[in-house]
């Protein structure tokens, strides 16, 4: 299964549901999609090539602790705050607080990403 993420607005996000609607009132067999509408600011900053590597560890990983991931990355912990909280606006990511016994609370982040991610751009 793959997710595709499109850049649009919400009118055409709308255009895309009314389609399916038909597509089922018509009694067609449909598949089920994994498509993700972003505004089209947001994905330029989603194709910067450290979100990019981000996206590629966490697909490979799955979870991660914060402080792990930044180190791991060579990020500091700002900028990748930032990419995470881009990520997680679109459901691509997941973070979560667990506590770390004796040592407080780790921020744990765990991916929602497939196999393969799809970026389609209609201008």
């Amino acid at each position: 299964m793959s997710i595709e993420i499109k850049a649009g607005t919400l009118s055409d996000f709308f255009a895309s549901a009314k389609e399916t609607a038909k597509e089922i009132d018509s009694g067609k067999a449909i598949t089920p999609k994994n498509t993700i509408w972003v505004d089209a600011k947001d994905l330029m900053l989603l194709l910067k090539p450290e979100r990019t590597n981000l996206v590629k560890y966490l697909r490979k990983e799955k979870t991660a602790i914060f402080s792990h991931l930044a180190k791991t990355l060579n990020r500091s912990p700002i900028s990748l705050n930032n990419d995470l909280k881009i990520l997680s606006k679109y459901d691509l990511v997941t973070i979560t607080k667990e506590t770390n016994p004796g040592h407080g609370v780790c921020k744990v982040i765990t991916s929602n990403l497939d196999d393969k991610i799809e970026f389609r751009v209609e201008v």
